[in-house]
């Protein structure tokens, strides 16, 4: 949903947008990288599990399950692959439920309220200490 929903706190640029943003800076930084997005917790549970042994690094943002999800959490966690926790706003400085991050806990880095540029500092900092 991104430039639909709430655009005053998410930005106007698309999901297509952002791969495209992400695609460039692996490129210049010679790293490989997949994508991939869903609203369903245990298919984001199937992803993270499913990158055991294959990826040096995990970028994600968990949106609303950051503040529910104990799975994400535990898969994050089953995993040990180092995990870069990002959100386009920053949460902290919004509602009060959004403060609380489960998956924080097993995360090496939280990077927030930067927008798309998040991404692209959390896929930097994997490769300059994990790639």
């Amino acid at each position: 949903m991104l430039g639909i929903r709430e655009p005053g706190i998410y930005g106007k640029s698309t999901y297509a947008d952002l791969v495209a943003l992400i695609r460039a800076e692996a490129d210049r930084l010679g790293v490989d990288v997949e994508f991939f997005q869903s609203n369903h917790e245990g298919a984001l549970v199937d992803a993270i599990q499913g990158a055991y042994g294959r990826a040096d690094g995990i970028v994600i943002n968990p949106g609303a399950y950051t503040h529910t999800s104990v799975a994400l959490l535990d898969a994050v966690k089953a995993v040990s692959i180092p995990t870069v926790e990002v959100h386009i706003s920053d949460p902290d400085a919004r509602d009060e439920f959004r403060k609380v991050s489960y998956i924080r806990e097993a995360v090496v880095k939280t990077v927030k309220g930067l927008g798309f540029e998040g991404y692209l500092a959390a896929l930097r900092f994997l490769a300059e200490n994990y790639g």
